[in-house]
């Protein structure tokens, strides 16, 4: 049955006239994403009590009993619509979760954890089933005629509908899933109850585990659990955010400005600067409006777009106007750092307890942005030439990003998460190395390598960095004034030229030498 929950109220749910044949009840209780708490009593008692988004209890039936009670109640500040199911199962049939590592109180329940790229399911040992009244050891030897089918179902592609996850959830929960479901493995009693998936970010996947018992051929149902390899409730990448075209178009524009700053960075350098000036500007925009507005994601999206270009076209004119090496450096070294500190506490090191406290993290990150600034000081041509390689390679990354998951885009977006998110876990994010990220791996290393050495073996022969824009404008103004020889001298300047184009339009045209009449 279908069920709306509200906030702090509690819902009471009955099952009558229940067979005598039945030896135990399983209650389940499935939400898109939302928390919800199902108990056996009024006071939600540990032993008695389940929260989570596909929960479920084991209830023992006791002779003569024909009816029950459960509550559910909603464990979010916002009302939860829900689907709660009931299967009745007799003596014969096993009991899903009844070998719960030597504990008296059976686990039916299938535990999902994912990550970018591997979704792993893990559940509890079955145990053999009993009549009403009688008890049996949970973790029975009878357990080695036990066989588990795990089945593996697709939601619709690219659909996120609350209403769609409760239809198939009650569909498979009919059939046990082997109508449309996957067999992906089948297990013996001797084996491992865990099994892992490759994570398709945004897909929604419902998994199912069927417990048979081949000496009496019965078999018992998992509680079903669903995961779409994302979460909703993030500010930045959730589930809505993923495979947008608004984010493809801003990354492949990222991709192609970062593949030529790669290779042509240094010679181009006001290019350079816009590119750099844009995607500083861009983080500290779209983090600020992120934290404070409600817009949508599209929105911030644009508006981050629009101040990019608006900043790298003031940055490039700084340069124009003032030529400040110093300054410049200043700004393409902290983008390098920013990527070089992001590389840091992407790998095993972040994982340590004392980089939980947000203190001590974003101090010592902040730390390592800055060293970068001060190597530029010595070498200012090399490190610029670095950061062109680095971060436009980087920037080719990120839009292969947006066609297939790579575990490098998420260097730089974990960090951006923990700036946004105050109970962002990078326990999401801790993934074994998969065939595209050797590849990417190897894309990244070989551009930023060759952009750099071609980088450096073209320019050492020239200057450190290009010549003032502006005193090389000046400069040729104060020639052209003085040299008479020099042809641009008699050319009018640019305002006497517009003038005369202007009064040449409203102009009327005279007629231009002699008429005379025809003589015949």
């Amino acid at each position: 049955m279908n069920v709306t929950i509200l906030p702090a109220h509690v819902l009471e749910a009955k099952l009558n006239h229940i067979p005598e044949d039945d030896a135990f009840l399983i209650f389940q209780l499935h939400t898109q994403f939302l928390n919800a708490n199902i108990s056996f009593s009024l006071d939600y008692e540990v032993n008695s009590t389940q929260k989570g988004s596909d929960v479920g209890l084991f209830f023992p039936l006791q002779p003569l009993q024909n009816s029950t009670v459960w509550y559910l109640t909603s464990a979010e500040n916002k009302p939860i619509n829900c689907t709660a199911v009931i299967l009745p199962y007799r003596s014969r049939d096993p009991i899903p979760g009844g070998c719960n590592n030597g504990s008296k109180i059976s686990d039916p329940n299938i535990y999902v954890s994912y990550n970018l790229f591997e979704t792993t399911i893990s559940f509890e040992p079955a145990s053999t089933g009993y009549a009403r009244g009688q008890t049996t050891s949970p973790c029975s030897t009878l357990g080695r005629q036990f066989q588990y089918e795990v089945y593996q179902y697709l939601l619709p592609e690219n659909n996120l509908s609350e209403e769609v996850l409760i239809y198939h959830l009650q569909r498979v929960v009919v059939d046990q899933g082997t109508a449309n479901g996957k067999p992906i493995k089948s297990l013996n009693a001797n084996e491992e109850t865990r099994v892992s998936f490759n994570s398709v970010p945004g897909q929604g996947v419902i998994f199912l585990v069927i417990v048979k018992d081949n000496l009496l051929n019965t078999s018992s149902l998992y509680l079903p659990a669903h995961t779409y390899a994302c979460d909703f409730a993030l500010i930045v990448d959730n589930c809505y955010t993923l495979g947008k075209i608004s984010t493809k178009v801003f990354f492949i524009f990222t991709g192609i400005a970062g593949l030529f700053i790669c290779f042509f960075g240094h010679r181009y350098f006001k290019c350079e600067l816009f590119f750099m000036g844009f995607l500083l500007s861009g983080i500290i925009f779209f983090a600020v409006i992120t934290k404070t507005s409600s817009l949508n994601y599209d929105a911030r999206l644009g508006l981050t777009a629009m101040m990019g270009i608006i900043s790298g076209a003031l940055v490039a004119l700084c340069w124009w106007r003032f030529g400040s090496v110093i300054m410049c450096m200043a700004m393409v070294s902290i983008i390098l750092g920013l990527i070089l500190a992001s590389i840091i506490f992407f790998t095993r090191l972040g994982d340590l307890n004392i980089f939980q406290s947000d203190i001590i993290f974003w101090a010592l990150f902040c730390g390592i942005t800055l060293i970068v600034p001060l190597l530029f000081i010595w070498w200012p041509r090399e490190g610029n030439i670095i950061a062109c390689g680095v971060v436009g390679a980087y920037g080719v990354v990120l839009a292969v990003n947006t066609f297939t998951y790579t575990t490098f885009a998420y260097i730089t977006f974990n960090t951006l998460k923990r700036a946004l998110n105050d109970d962002f876990s990078r326990s999401f994010t801790n993934v074994h190395f998969q065939n595209i990220d050797f590849v990417m791996l190897t894309v990244w290393v070989c551009l930023a390598g060759s952009g750099i050495t071609i980088q450096y073996c073209r320019e050492r022969s020239y200057p450190l960095f290009p010549p003032n824009p502006y005193m090389i404008w000046k400069q040729e103004q104060e020639r052209r004034k003085t040299n008479i020889l020099d042809p641009s001298y008699h050319i009018p300047p640019l305002q006497v030229r517009l003038k005369n184009k202007l009064e040449d339009l409203f102009k009327r045209e005279e007629p231009t030498g002699e008429r005379t009449p025809l003589l015949l």
